[in-house]
């Protein structure tokens, strides 16, 4: 299946001043902007892109009956907040000549499909913008790119694109010829390069708080080896050491959690809108990271109170 679009997601898009049917009037040269992607009826499908309420383009949309539209969420929900955009109606206005001129009203254009948020720009951070779909024939462009979906490698359609534009018309050049996962993972390098980046300083930031965390733990049961070799001389149970000590070490534990897991939902909070993919209190890491500590935790208690305890309760006494 074949398609065309003036922009692929990733692409961005392009502007257009609008105004919608109801809303008091605005000085022309104040009009409202949003982002438009001007696209073949295959286009929805090709990308599989399903509508949420309404239909997509047919092959009669932009060359006959009542001049269409279609809106992502994002946009119903800015222009028509609380209501259907369903069967709501807008339309663009271009400018003539010069950018000083005043824009020209075009025909209203009703919105007969709502279509999920895709991110469309590869400089949004992952967010969606609010945008509009357009059919070709409704506006035809000097541009277009041509996207296809294949069920075979798309790598080795690559001459038959090629000999397909060439049957077509034999000066029309093809160019950055690949496939859509491999522009976006191009589009994408940057961001994953960081990504990477404060992973590997998160884990090394784990993994000193960790060890700094079994090293004093450690320490502190180790000054208590006298403590424990006293107790031990009155008949304590090496159980009931084993729960003193990890019951200390925990204690300490679950103070330093509260105090970091606040500050970092608060930190989170304000650098939410850099994060992709995760939300700024995403559950897995935070319950990865307390665990991770609750090891080491337990290990620092664990291991130097079992040394104490094997320890002879005569020579823990003159322990210093």
């Amino acid at each position: 299946m074949v398609a065309m679009a003036s922009n692929l997601p990733g692409d961005g898009w392009t502007d257009f001043n609008y105004e919608r049917e109801g809303a008091p009037p605005v000085d022309p040269r104040r009009q409202l902007r949003t982002g438009a992607v001007i696209v073949s009826p295959t286009y929805f499908p090709v990308l599989e892109i399903r509508p949420r309420r309404g239909r997509i383009f047919s092959e009669s949309d932009g060359v006959a009956g009542v001049p269409v539209v279609i809106v992502n969420e994002s946009f119903g929900r800015m222009s028509w907040p609380g209501e259907d955009a369903l069967g709501k109606r807008l339309r663009l206005a271009t400018r003539t000549s010069g950018a000083a001129a005043s824009p020209v009203a075009q025909p209203w254009l009703t919105v007969v499909g709502v279509i999920p948020d895709i991110v469309q720009s590869d400089t949004s951070q992952g967010s969606h913008d609010p945008l509009i779909y357009l059919p070709y024939r409704q506006l035809p462009q000097r541009e277009m790119v041509v996207a296809a979906r294949t069920l075979v490698p798309p790598d080795s359609l690559s001459n038959v694109f090629r000999r397909q534009v060439q049957a077509l018309d034999g000066d029309l050049p093809v160019t950055d010829l690949r496939t859509l996962d491999a522009m976006l993972w191009e589009r994408t390098r940057s961001w994953r390069v960081y990504g990477s980046m404060f992973s590997i300083f998160a884990a090394m930031a784990l993994l000193l708080a960790s060890v700094g965390l079994y090293a004093v733990i450690a320490h502190s049961v180790g000054q208590r080896t006298q403590e424990i070799g006293v107790r031990m001389a009155m008949g304590a149970s090496t159980w009931s050491i084993l729960s003193m000590v990890l019951a200390h070490g925990m204690r300490q534990l679950i103070i330093g959690l509260a105090a970091g897991l606040a500050v970092s939902f608060g930190l989170n909070r304000v650098l939410g809108a850099l994060l992709v993919g995760v939300t700024p209190a995403d559950p897995l890491t935070f319950v990865t990271v307390a665990l991770v500590l609750a090891l080491a935790a337990v290990v620092g208690s664990a291991i130097p109170a079992r040394r104490a305890i094997k320890v002879d309760p005569m020579v823990a006494l003159r322990y210093q």
